[in-house]
């Protein structure tokens, strides 16, 4: 791809990042006023119409939905509304700051496992990277200074999930179109979110019902941004952007909830989120 693309890709996805965070600042705020099964739930509701919609205008639902790996598709769909319900407890827990930067541990939780699940090789650059993400997580929780909160296992356990969707993406897509993981995502996490959170049903207020159409519109924006993305550039010029998530989830959860931000918590997330781009850095000239 041009260099022109590639500038363009990397501006959608620091805009792509910009809506992901807004989002989760949105659902953080409603989880505080009502459950987070119904939260998640209506949200799924709108990903699955406009993956539907997606998936009609992408040859057919019939055509789109043919994989190779029908189990292991919705093991991934399933697997992800689950992280996503872990995710905004923890923000409603432990605030947007601590549970991203907590979280976004999760790339070198994927370099970890690719070699024992995908056969790919790590070599002792990128477990020096993990090794040093280590690190960075345990100055974040401060496991022996008598302060380690037993809650943040929880965005752990999420940023977990989250590694093993990721692996799971990386192999159907040996196979299977992206379209395709698309839409399992969508409608299965659509099934599976409904069968969970229609009985917690909860009446909303007019003005959170504002809201939640807010959560919904910025869930699909941020879907059809990081689609054309990596229509226009490669993944290996965009992905050390992801991280700019952190930042962004950061500024909204220390301006609209009044979080601070600990020096341990800045401290280990710039090692974490700095082994991380060493790893894309290791993958993209193992790539070349």
């Amino acid at each position: 791809m041009s260099q022109s693309s590639n500038r363009l890709g990397i501006l959608l996805m620091c805009l792509t990042t910009l809506v992901f965070a807004l989002q989760d600042g949105i659902s953080r705020f409603l989880a505080d006023e009502y459950n987070v099964y119904l939260v998640v739930m209506i949200r799924y509701w709108f990903f699955a119409a406009f993956v539907l919609v997606l998936a009609q205008r992408s040859g057919g639902i019939r055509v789109v939905s043919r994989t190779k790996f029908p189990l292991l598709q919705v093991f991934r769909g399933a697997l992800l509304a689950l992280e996503i319900i872990v995710t905004v407890v923890a923000f409603t827990l432990l605030g947007l700051t601590e549970t991203h930067a907590i979280f976004v541990c999760y790339p070198l939780m994927i370099a970890a496992l690719s070699g024992p699940i995908l056969g790919e090789k790590v070599g002792w650059r990128r477990w020096a990277a993990i090794g040093a993400g280590l690190i960075g997580v345990l100055i974040i929780l401060q496991p022996g200074a008598g302060v380690f909160s037993p809650l943040a296992a929880i965005p752990l356990l999420g940023a977990a999930m989250f590694a093993v969707y990721g692996l799971a993406t990386r192999y159907v897509a040996r196979e299977d179109t992206s379209m395709t993981s698309f839409f399992y995502t969508g409608v299965v996490g659509g099934v599976v979110m409904t069968a969970v959170g229609v009985f917690h049903w909860e009446t909303m207020t007019a003005h959170h019902l504002i809201w939640m159409g807010v959560l919904c519109c910025s869930g699909v924006l941020g879907h059809w941004l990081l689609i054309k993305t990596y229509e226009f550039a490669e993944a290996s010029a965009v992905q050390p952007f992801a991280y700019l998530q952190l930042p962004f989830a950061a500024s909204i959860g220390i301006l609209a909830f009044g979080e601070t931000l600990r020096i341990n918590v800045a401290v280990g997330a710039a090692i974490v989120v700095g082994a991380g781009l060493f790893t894309l850095w290791r993958e993209r000239l193992s790539a070349e």
